[in-house]
């Protein structure tokens, strides 16, 4: 496994060793033990969630202002641009953000530690979207940070207007967001 970091503290890129062949391929997608080895974070997942979405779907940016869950995300089937917003304000980072294609096929994973908004959207087809959370979902402390606030200036690889929920569409711009201390 190798564990790259980011510019964003915490925020790391992680990718699995593959074993593969004629028949297909194996890996461990977490082994506690070696996360905790490799990356000096000791998680303890509580929840598994399992979305699929369509092209050009987009998901975020969300957090949760209390029971902050730091994440362990991957894609299954298809791909996405996944993306992170710093919203600690003690940080160095705060309001920088940071994205990665996250697929099927190059099987890598993202560690989002409590603190950052998250959010992703779908470049394929469809994609089945993995996360692990260390804290339970509490829709009373739910937020989301606009996707395209231009003070943020994320760069998502759109074909014009996502797709939306109606919570996403009345998300607030950093100026406007609970943050973090």
């Amino acid at each position: 496994m190798k564990v790259t970091t980011t510019p964003i503290e915490g925020l790391l890129v992680i990718e699995p060793t593959v074993y593969g062949d004629e028949r297909g391929f194996f890996f461990e997608s977490f082994n506690a033990r070696r996360f905790a080895d490799l990356t000096g974070i000791h998680a303890a997942f509580v929840q598994d969630n399992h979305s699929r979405s369509a092209r050009n779907v987009l998901r975020g940016m969300h957090y949760q202002i209390r029971q902050a869950q730091g994440k362990l995300v991957r894609v299954v089937s298809g791909s996405v641009y996944d993306v992170v917003v710093d919203l600690r304000k003690s940080s160095a980072t705060f309001g920088q953000w940071f994205g990665v294609e996250l697929s099927a096929e190059n099987k890598r994973q993202c560690w989002i530690p409590p603190g950052l908004a998250h959010g992703f959207a779908v470049t394929s087809e469809f994609a089945e979207f993995l996360y692990k959370t260390t804290d339970y979902y509490a829709p009373e402390h739910e937020r989301a940070l606009l996707w395209n606030d231009p003070e943020v200036g994320i760069e998502w690889p759109l074909d014009g207007m996502p797709l939306l929920s109606a919570k996403d569409q009345k998300a607030l711009p950093l100026t406007q967001v609970e943050v973090f201390a």
